[in-house]
């Protein structure tokens, strides 16, 4: 799991039968303090996270790929959970 900022949405016109109806969000990985850390992904949003909302995005393609019922599903990255606080001294050694 990775802990994420919501940067924006994206739409396909065309995509895989399982993916049809799915909200897809641009999230970009950042570290407790709320700088951005490696390149965004595109992660399914089945929870109605906001812009800029911080998320928990899960990289088990198993979990997605349950999400939308399809065992041979191409999702790879899920929203899991809308962050409302991060404590970053709790992250230290």
């Amino acid at each position: 799991m990775t802990l994420c900022r919501v940067e924006g949405h994206m739409t396909a016109t065309k995509k895989h039968p399982s993916l049809a109806g799915w909200r897809f969000l641009v999230c970009q990985p950042i570290n407790a303090a709320g700088a951005a850390e490696g390149q965004p992904v595109v992660a399914i949003d089945p929870l109605g996270a906001g812009l800029y909302e911080k998320v928990i995005v899960s990289t088990d393609g198993s979990a997605a790929r349950l999400a939308v019922h399809d065992a041979k599903s191409p999702a790879r990255m899920m929203i899991v959970g809308i962050v409302d606080d991060v404590f970053p001294e709790a992250t230290k050694g």
